[in-house]
């Protein structure tokens, strides 16, 4: 007779953190340093430590419904917001390398580089919006112009 296998709490780590874990972790790390908060900050705003922080992150740990809600507060974002980009299999979209390998998430989405996030987080500070235009047009005419 087969053997039942063990029952508990929690899931089977065989494969590694559930993608869905991942990526809304990937969210809550994108936003959180869009707004310039520390993982000790956002820790102690909604009562965890920033170990605790890093492992949701991560996808490591699994928030719950209750714990999405908080960060939404928090980070002043809908619920749906870590979600987004996700397809209808529950899994981020696929994307590749030039050479069509399978990248990191961190690697293939520019948005969540650390340099991505202080450039936009720079220039939100800027208050002209006059400034900030210019910038703007500035940084588009620059890519255009590499790319001929």
């Amino acid at each position: 007779m087969a053997k039942n296998p063990p029952r508990g709490r929690g899931r089977r780590r065989l494969d590694g953190p559930n993608p869905i874990d991942v990526h809304v972790g990937s969210r809550v790390r994108t936003r959180r340093m869009l707004l310039g908060m520390s993982q000790d900050k956002l820790g102690e705003a909604i009562g965890l430590t920033f170990q605790q922080v890093q492992k949701y992150e991560r996808g490591a740990n699994r928030i719950g419904a209750s714990r999405l809600y908080e960060l939404s507060q928090v980070l002043d974002v809908p619920v749906a917001y870590f979600y987004e980009e996700m397809n209808g299999a529950g899994k981020p979209p696929p994307r590749a390398d030039g050479a069509g390998e399978e990248v990191e998430e961190t690697e293939r989405d520019p948005m969540t580089r650390r340099e991505t996030l202080e450039l936009i987080r720079a220039y939100n500070r800027i208050t002209d919006s006059g400034v900030r235009r210019r910038i703007f047009e500035l940084v588009k005419a620059t890519a255009k112009y590499l790319d001929e």
